[in-house]
């Protein structure tokens, strides 16, 4: 028997597995269709089931799982009810299937494609396939024969044609092209081509949703104030750093409201906490929002330039030291939350417990990856932390996580679900960055918008990236990669904790620096759908690994 759908998604287990007796026991020549929703004029229509029995009729069938049964109301009228999940509640069954059945005969016969074919024979029922009722049960909308309860499951394909020749004496039962020609009617019209967008949206909503029920781990951390979490690229930790900030803010999980500080290293990263906290309502957000520089900004102390590793390292946590020791009160924090912690050196953390408001009591959350320390630094809060671990990867596909899965700080598991296959294109290193172009130039004939894909470089910055920096300034320049109107050229140094559906990672360095390792694992991890990775095998091989190589075909 052909099926509308190989595997439709159902509301219950009822409706399962009432579908699933009917596809194991009709006639070959029959069409199941499951879950159709249809709106009109009046109202929105739900119908489970839809059978298309060719030269007898269309058969629209409720199935109403958990225990049902009916009683008299006070004008005599009949009162169906259902209980299931220990919630009772008044149902009806007859009028939800006899509205869906107009619906849908009226919703066909007016399609031009229906043509002049005319009305063919339309039947309904319904199915209870755990209660019981008796042989004798009866009433003026619904006949015996038309009600299917537990004991009538067995032979329901049989009862469901009989219960159809009953209902459609005289009007004409549709032929085999009409039942086809039906099916097409109900799955709409002007049916789009295959979009690569659309299924890595998809894909990221679903993450999303995985990410949000991951987010119980934060209720872990209630009577806990110095935690850290720990996980490996696409395991959620931005999105919960996030929540961690809105919650202790909001003051949930039986705790007062708090001030909060979120912050990070990446200027991309806090252009996108700022973008996400300034949705929120004013209760929720944080206190204060950016990197660590920006905060010793608002504290008095002076700007440095992104050469000068020593005002970095040195000369501005200890000016920022000072500052925090003489913030008033008002100006303190109750809870530091920082994402991509390991960016963080030893002495940018003083300034920072300089500044809550109890040396004890005062929270500290970091979310940290030690395989994504792509600098040449190594700090720590210096502070017990409880730590937890994240171990799934949630925001890549299968694919693109068994390509980089093996750099992962532990063993992680991947739930991102199944996209394109992994592509290596082999060149000199000299030669990356044009065959990277190339690549970009492919992804766009394969359909990828435009702002869905990002060229990020290991090595030295894209030309393209240095004349918009240039001509821009970082702040239009980041306003550009989150407008997602345009290919985004990047590095791996600023992309933490930001993703694109489809990236081409240039592999233009020969591997030899430090933390080379790392600059790979953070490239290859920002791809959530496609990932295109140009480059020098022997540079895969050397700095990955040979499971990397592998994975990668180099």
């Amino acid at each position: 028997m052909s099926e509308w759908s190989d595997a439709p998604r159902f509301a219950t287990a009822s409706e399962r597995d009432v579908w699933q007796q009917l596809r194991d026991t009709l006639p070959d020549d029959c069409l199941i269709l499951a879950n159709l929703r249809l709106t009109d004029e009046l109202k929105d229509h739900e119908v489970d089931l839809l059978v298309l029995l060719p030269d007898v009729g269309c058969i629209v069938l409720e199935v109403k799982g958990g225990s049902v049964w009916t009683t008299t109301a006070d004008r005599g009228d009949v009162a169906w009810w259902s209980r299931s999940g220990g919630k009772e509640r008044r149902i009806h069954p007859v009028d939800q299937i006899r509205d869906g059945k107009h619906a849908l005969r009226h919703y066909v016969e007016n399609d031009p494609r229906w043509g002049s074919r005319g009305p063919v024979a339309w039947a309904h029922g319904v199915v209870t396939p755990y209660s019981e009722f008796d042989a004798d049960f009866q009433l003026p909308d619904l006949p015996r024969w038309s009600l299917h309860d537990r004991n009538d499951v067995a032979d329901l394909a049989g009862r469901v044609h009989r219960n159809a020749r009953r209902m459609t004496q005289g009007r004409r039962p549709p032929t085999g092209d009409d039942v086809d020609l039906i099916a097409e009617i109900l799955g709409g019209r002007l049916h789009a081509s295959y979009d690569v967008n659309a299924e890595a949206d998809d894909r990221a909503a679903t993450s999303d949703r995985l990410t949000q029920e991951q987010a119980t781990i934060l209720g872990v951390t209630r009577l806990i104030n110095r935690v850290e979490i720990r996980g490996g690229a696409g395991s959620g930790k931005t999105v919960l750093a996030l929540r961690q900030a809105k919650e202790l803010s909001l003051g949930m999980r039986g705790k007062k409201a708090e001030r909060v500080a979120l912050l990070c290293y990446s200027i991309g990263l806090a252009e996108h906490f700022k973008r996400v906290t300034a949705t929120w309502r004013r209760q929720e957000r944080p206190a204060f929002v950016g990197t660590f520089e920006e905060l010793g900004r608002t504290w008095g102390a002076p700007s440095g330039t992104r050469e000068d590793s020593a005002f970095w390292e040195e000369e501005l946590p200890a000016l920022m030291a000072g500052l925090a020791a003489e913030l008033p009160d008002g100006k303190r924090f109750d809870s530091i939350v920082v994402d991509e912690a390991q960016d963080f050196a030893d002495n940018w953390w003083q300034p920072l417990l300089r500044s809550l408001r109890s040396d004890e009591d005062g929270g500290i959350y970091v979310f940290s990856d030690e395989h994504q320390r792509v600098f040449s630094r190594f700090g720590r809060p210096p502070v017990q932390l409880v730590p937890l671990v994240l171990d799934h990867c949630l925001r890549n596909t299968r694919q693109v996580f068994e390509a980089f899965g093996s750099m992962a700080p532990s063993r992680m598991y991947a739930r991102g679900g199944d996209g394109p296959d992994v592509t290596f294109v082999p060149c000199e290193t000299e030669d990356a960055i044009d065959v990277a172009d190339l690549e970009v130039l492919k992804l766009l004939d394969e359909g990828w918008r435009d702002g869905s894909i990002a060229l990020i470089t290991t090595g030295h910055r894209h030309p393209s990236q240095v004349d918009l920096v240039e001509g821009l300034g970082h702040e239009r320049y980041w306003d550009a990669y989150f407008a997602q109107e345009d290919v985004f050229f990047g590095h791996v140094l600023g992309c933490k904790g930001l993703e694109r559906p489809a990236v081409v990672l240039c592999l233009n360095e020969d591997g030899n620096r430090d933390r080379a390792r790392e600059r790979l694992y953070v490239g290859m991890s920002r791809a959530t759908d496609r990932l295109v990775v140009v480059g020098d095998p022997d540079v895969v091989r050397r700095v990955g690994g040979p499971e990397v190589a592998r994975r990668l075909g180099a």
